[in-house]
């Protein structure tokens, strides 16, 4: 690449899905490496820091993106055409499969519900309307036995998915739906909510949470980028890293289709008279 070395404009670079604070050296580790990876791909001038404060679902992706996170589901809405999709990453918990994952049911340990109909009538909390694992996989599974009628018996939109867990662990509301890789992290970092909560069932799976760049980057960047994530992926130099953020590795996008696929789910929810989570 010494030819034409990428160089790029004051960039904004974040890990917003996966961002506890509890979370903050294990994210930083993982952009150090990802700096490292890009300077041997002959990218200069990477930020030194990643922003701990942008937000999971911010108003659009930025054309001054170098690397964040965006979940599936509001690629394909809000966000379409505003981003490249770079990787995909494998995580390490019960119910990921490969460059996928799930929304997962949660509820108090002692509740008494054993199955989704038994959530009838419950008191229930979702993060966000544009969220795949929040609300368009949630609203696929529940479309099957809803009846075209409204399921639950309160609902909210709360913009955060960890608090949802702690809210179900202290009694507030009855049950939330959460992607599972959050779920996980909750398990290693705040033990004390996941303890008093239990995994009702699971949705349909999904591509997991990509690796993007803005839609304008140019292609010889693009390129840096994939190959820096599948070096931290699979390097030994990088294998704490990887630990730190229950990343079993990072894969090409063999079929960027499948992300689009999950207007699918929507779809069907609607065709079953469930058009939206309610």
């Amino acid at each position: 690449m010494d030819a034409a070395r990428p160089r790029i404009a004051p960039a904004r670079v974040s890990l917003p899905m996966y961002n506890l604070p509890e979370m903050r050296a294990q994210n930083a580790a993982f952009w150090h490496a990802m700096r490292v990876e890009l300077s041997r791909c002959g990218v200069d001038e990477a930020p030194d820091e990643l922003d701990f404060e942008r937000k999971p679902v911010p108003s659009e992706i930025e054309a001054d993106t170098l690397l964040t996170q965006v979940c599936g589901y509001p690629l394909q809405t809000i966000y379409r055409g505003q981003a490249v999709l770079l990787a995909a990453p494998v995580y390490a918990d019960d119910y990921s499969d490969g460059p996928t994952h799930r929304g997962i049911f949660i509820v108090r340990k002692d509740a008494p519900f054993r199955t989704l109909e038994d959530l009838r009538g419950c008191r229930y909390a979702f993060n966000s309307i544009h969220s795949n694992s929040g609300m368009n996989l949630p609203r696929r599974a529940i479309a099957d036995i809803a009846g075209g009628r409204p399921f639950f018996g309160s609902i909210v939109e709360t913009h955060g998915h960890p608090a949802n867990i702690e809210r179900v662990a202290r009694g507030e509301i009855d049950a939330t739906c959460v992607d599972c890789v959050t779920y996980a992290f909750l398990e290693r970092y705040r033990p004390a909510a996941t303890a008093e909560s239990r995994v009702l069932g699971a949705t349909p799976p999904s591509p997991s949470i990509p690796f993007v760049t803005a839609a304008g980057a140019p292609p010889a960047l693009q390129e840096a980028l994939r190959t820096a994530l599948l070096r931290v992926a699979r390097a030994a130099e990088w294998a704490s890293v990887r630990e730190g953020l229950l990343l079993k590795d990072i894969v090409p996008i063999a079929d960027a289709s499948a992300y689009a696929d999950l207007l699918d789910y929507e779809t069907q929810a609607r065709a079953l008279g469930y058009p939206e989570l309610r």
